[in-house]
């Protein structure tokens, strides 16, 4: 081979290698580099022993089942994920159902418009967004109601992400983004005119606590959405396969404990909310929601290879290799989840805070 030749080569192998490694960004929307992967609010030499402090609150289940012990259990989770979850999924962080001849992305957006839609805000009325990650439904909903919308997240490294994007998206004179625990939330009682929580309540120890929260702090009369994390009538805790799924999800997501479908109407009307409509958004005809999962196995190899040579140079920081892992792991039981209908990430329930 000449040295010409040689050269191009080179140049080619090169480029293809800084594209697979740097350049390739998220599935449905880029922003978030591989080499900017980080541990979000936690240092670069402290990534590996959050990794494995978060392990350990598993060790001691009794202490992720306290409203004084879920702050730290979910913020180190979201520090460890946040940027995975933006490089490797989106700006969105949750699920929604296949819909034939519709991108993910548009299923997405349409899932989240959904949830607006709902609670039938009028533009320029304030809403809240509870546990509003680095907010990708927050924009898709202010961009289609006008609304103002308030949201909270536990954790700083996500607010501080969500305002770039928002601030990018032209949409931070519409979008405002609040560092809370949404179990004791800084907002005086009668606040919004609507709220939604879009697979995010499942974090709380206790579903009635947020609940309260909600209800304390929207106007009467005013309406409120969730998709809620839940099992299903057919899961069987007699069944060991599904108790492994579902505790596979619930380590690998940061949950306290999966509810009971049944439970959530329940807890909705003992804080006070009347429920308007309930509904499992996963049920046929709904498309599968967790066809995403599968087709992007090839996706979550390839990144793990990007995982893998960045720690190893020093690139990443350690411990990304293990929480990349433990996401790829999750995604199998979530999909096995979907698959026997033991598991719903949108069992989506409607109330309404009485006028009097």
């Amino acid at each position: 081979m000449d040295s010409v030749a040689f050269f191009f080569t080179g140049a080619l192998v090169a480029g293809g290698i800084y594209w697979f490694l740097c350049v390739l960004g998220p599935a449905e929307r880029k922003g978030k580099r591989a080499l900017d992967l980080s541990g979000g609010s936690i240092s670069a030499e402290k990534v590996q022993d959050n990794y494995k402090q978060y392990w350990s609150f598993f060790l001691r289940p009794k202490e992720i089942e306290t409203a004084e012990k879920v702050p730290d259990f979910v913020d180190t989770f979201y520090n460890l994920v946040t940027d995975i979850y933006e490089w490797g999924w989106g700006q969105s962080f949750h699920f929604s159902p296949s819909i034939r001849g519709k991108s993910h992305r548009d299923a997405t957006r349409l899932h989240e418009e959904m949830a607006v839609d709902l609670i039938r805000v009028k533009p320029g009325q304030k809403i809240l967004d509870v546990g509003c990650g680095v907010g990708g439904p927050m924009r898709a909903i202010a961009s289609h109601s006008r609304a103002n919308v308030v949201g909270i997240t536990i954790n700083e490294y996500q607010v501080k992400r969500a305002r770039e994007h928002n601030r990018k998206a032209g949409l931070d004179a519409l979008c405002e983004v609040v560092c809370g625990n949404f179990l004791q939330m800084p907002f005086d009682d009668n606040t919004f005119e609507g709220a939604y929580s879009i697979e995010a309540t499942c974090h709380a120890p206790k579903l009635e606590e947020v609940y309260a929260e909600i209800y304390r702090v929207l106007k009467p009369g005013s309406l409120y959405v969730s998709y809620e994390w839940v099992t299903t009538d057919k899961f069987n805790a007699e069944n060991e396969e599904h108790v492994e799924v579902i505790q596979g999800i619930e380590r690998g997501d940061a949950l306290p404990g999966l509810r009971a479908y049944s439970d959530i109407a329940q807890t909705a009307i003992k804080v006070g909310f009347e429920v308007v409509k309930e509904k499992d958004l996963a049920a046929p005809p709904a498309e599968p929601w967790w066809t995403r999962l599968k087709m992007g196995r090839l996706a979550y190899w390839r990144n793990h290879v990007v995982v893998q040579v960045l720690s190893a140079v020093g690139v990443a920081p350690k411990g990304t290799v293990d929480v990349h892992e433990m996401l790829f792991k999750t995604a199998d039981f979530l999909s096995r989840g979907g698959e026997t209908e033991i598991f719903s990430p949108m069992h989506m329930i409607l109330c309404r805070k009485p006028i009097s």
